[in-house]
């Protein structure tokens, strides 16, 4: 935890000296791994810069849950480098889950709740490719209050001007 919390320092204190930020791409598709435990687990992703900062994140997830989010993103420079950006944001996400029980009878479950994202971003120059490395925890509230913290992931996305 402690190395997340001075992660997040160092890159505030980063973007400081960085207000601009420039993606050479502004829509870009691919897929999440990440870890099982998020709704939004292994998932479609769709990203569209409305600026040279921010974007909104989609994600469709089809792990063991079904599972549908958007994020508002903020990107900012490090080090200068237009193709290596940090980023934070939040959203929102709905999963549905069917458990079948030891006697054969399923039950249908609802989730919802917000979530935030922080994470690296990366684009090569001289290939339509785009990946981020993030950490995405969710905030269940509905069927119950539940925080998952351990919502790790590695995208990989085909870009377009």
């Amino acid at each position: 935890m402690r190395v997340i919390i001075l992660c997040l320092v160092f890159l505030a204190a980063t973007s400081l000296y960085n207000h601009v930020s420039a993606q050479d791409y502004k829509f870009a598709m691919g897929v999440r791994f990440s870890s099982a435990a998020p709704t939004l687990s292994n998932s479609v992703s769709i990203k569209y810069f409305m600026d040279e900062t921010r974007a909104l994140e989609g994600l469709i997830s089809f792990g063991d849950r079904f599972g549908i989010g958007a994020l508002y993103e903020k990107h900012q420079l490090i080090g200068g480098t237009p193709a290596f950006t940090w980023f934070y944001g939040a959203g929102g996400y709905l999963g549905f889950e069917t458990v079948t029980d030891a006697n054969h009878v399923q039950s249908h479950k609802t989730f919802l709740g917000p979530t935030g994202i922080v994470g690296l971003d990366y684009k090569f120059q001289n290939a339509p490719l785009n990946l981020s490395l993030d950490w995405k925890p969710e905030l269940d509230i509905i069927p119950k209050i539940n925080f998952v913290p351990d919502a790790f992931a590695l995208t990989a996305r085909f870009t377009f001007k």
